[in-house]
């Protein structure tokens, strides 16, 4: 699945980049694999979404949710 899949409110688990040229990027920025996120909200029009990783909100625009790889997690 991929980040851009989630819905707001919804949790995931960082598993892989599909894209090895922005990989350096988001691990730079704490997207790590087996990191949680959270998709906090979607702009209006689709682009950009803010999504909550080790601690703080960061927004990342919609082409570059679609190469990050996620395992979603079970609410309790």
């Amino acid at each position: 699945m991929k980040l851009s899949e989630l819905k707001p409110g919804q949790s995931a688990i960082i598993k892989d980049f599909s894209d090895d040229d922005l990989s350096l990027r988001f691990l730079e920025m704490g997207c790590v694999p087996g990191e949680e996120i959270m998709l906090e909200r979607i702009a209006p029009l689709g682009d950009p979404i803010a999504i909550r990783v080790s601690g703080y909100s960061l927004c990342l625009r919609f082409s570059e949710a679609e190469s990050i790889l996620i395992s979603t997690t079970e609410r309790k």
